[in-house]
């Protein structure tokens, strides 16, 4: 099968990284697939949320991952309203994959009185937004652990990361199945 875009079934569309991208955040990260571009960053905070404080004193606090994402307006075409006071269902569904992806390579228990909050914002969207945003955003995390923790290790010299994690799409396309599609792709699958 010839893609639109000459690619192969197999083959990825061109990723680019460029870490250190907002200088605010503890990481960030702009991360493009192909047209597909997403800003990344990784703010590390103290403390937790109220519903994940144990009840007994005795026991440790355990930290919590957290992720969130939303499109520019301008991010496709047509204009995408900017979701002012609640979260449509597709975005919510996406910050619940991004951050059960990332939670599930944390230790909470090294990473011990803190929340790490991951933003991901599409930029521009060409197919792949929540793939790409987890693949920056576990790039963000890993730089936003090794830039607070020392040699991201936390409670008791534990690594706080216990794996990596990256996503890409697969579907089938006229009868083909294709990796990475971009939005054409993905809106005929």
């Amino acid at each position: 099968m010839q893609r639109h875009d000459g690619r192969a079934a197999d083959q990825l569309r061109p990723l680019k990284i460029q870490r250190g991208f907002v200088r605010t955040a503890q990481a960030s990260v702009l991360i493009e697939a192909g047209r597909t571009m997403v800003l990344c960053t990784a703010s590390v905070e103290k403390g937790v949320p109220p519903w994940r404080r144990p009840r007994d004193p005795a026991v440790a606090i355990q930290g919590w991952v957290t992720g969130e994402y939303s499109m520019l307006p301008g991010s496709t075409s047509p204009r995408k309203q900017r979701e002012r006071s609640k979260v449509d269902g597709r975005t919510t569904e996406i910050q619940r994959l991004i951050g059960r992806s990332l939670r599930a390579v944390v230790d909470f228990a090294a990473l011990g009185d803190h929340t790490i909050t991951v933003d991901c914002d599409v930029l521009q969207a060409d197919g792949g937004t929540r793939t790409t945003s987890i693949t920056g955003g576990y790039i963000a995390l890993a730089d936003a652990i090794s830039a607070v923790f020392a040699g991201g290790l936390g409670v008791g010299g534990q690594p706080i990361l216990l794996d990596s994690v990256a996503a890409i799409s697969v579907g089938v396309v006229s009868g083909t199945p294709v990796l990475d599609l971009d939005y054409s792709e993905d809106s005929t699958a």
